[in-house]
């Protein structure tokens, strides 16, 4: 009798074991294989991004929210070395406009960044395409992140040219109180960016860091 238990015993773990095994991961369990190293000097930073990503609604899942800022600190650091960032911002843009640095336009920090945020392919968070004095010199562009559904004006801003290189966050619809213009969506240009990328991957190019040396985008003024 005591070997039949064992017997029966060892079944059902073995069991329970398989049934584990073979049941689906709903999305927020699925473990992402994404890394990313956040500058020790950004890690609380980062953890103040998550927290105001998770706030944005209860359906944002804490992880993805995680995750989303760390992508965001790292992928700006990154950046930030490769733009090789001097001075001041417009300084930059002088250096630019010259031929002394290639890349590091604020439309191309907020490419480069949205292309990053958008490999990720997180379910409870949107990213949106901002712009300021949109078409003029004064143009400034930067990249809102929202849970999904929400409207562009409910989202988190991330901007990160006017602090040369360093990126700002907060409610895009208090920009105007933080000596930012008001920001309005251009999902059209976001769509662009994300098609240019995927096109530039299919046929084998490294889109980041493919420095562009020809002028700005159609309907990208500069900074």
């Amino acid at each position: 009798m005591a070997s039949q238990i064992q017997s029966l015993t060892r079944f059902a773990v073995v069991l329970a074991i398989l049934v584990a095994w073979g049941t689906p991961a709903t999305a927020d369990q699925q473990q992402r294989p994404f890394s990313f190293q956040v500058p020790k000097k950004d890690s609380a930073k980062a953890e103040a991004l998550a927290n105001q990503l998770a706030a944005l609604s209860p359906r944002v899942n804490r992880e993805e929210a995680k995750l989303m800022a760390e992508c965001a600190y790292a992928t700006v650091s990154k950046l930030r070395r490769e733009y090789r960032m001097f001075a001041t911002p417009i300084f930059n843009n002088f250096l630019i406009y010259h031929g002394l640095r290639k890349r590091g336009y604020c439309y191309q920090w907020s490419e480069d960044l949205l292309i990053d945020l958008d490999r990720l392919k997180l379910t409870r968070l949107e990213l949106h395409w901002g712009e300021a004095n949109p078409g003029n010199w004064r143009e400034n562009n930067c990249i809102v992140v929202t849970a999904k559904g929400q409207p562009f004006n409910r989202g988190i801003m991330l901007e990160c040219w006017r602090h040369l290189g360093h990126l700002y966050f907060g409610p895009v619809a208090a920009a105007a109180a933080n000596n930012f213009d008001p920001y309005v969506e251009n999902s059209a240009y976001a769509r662009f960016v994300l098609a240019k990328s995927a096109a530039s991957n299919a046929s084998g190019t490294n889109h980041r860091v493919a420095f562009q040396t020809s002028g700005v985008p159609k309907g990208k003024a500069g900074d």
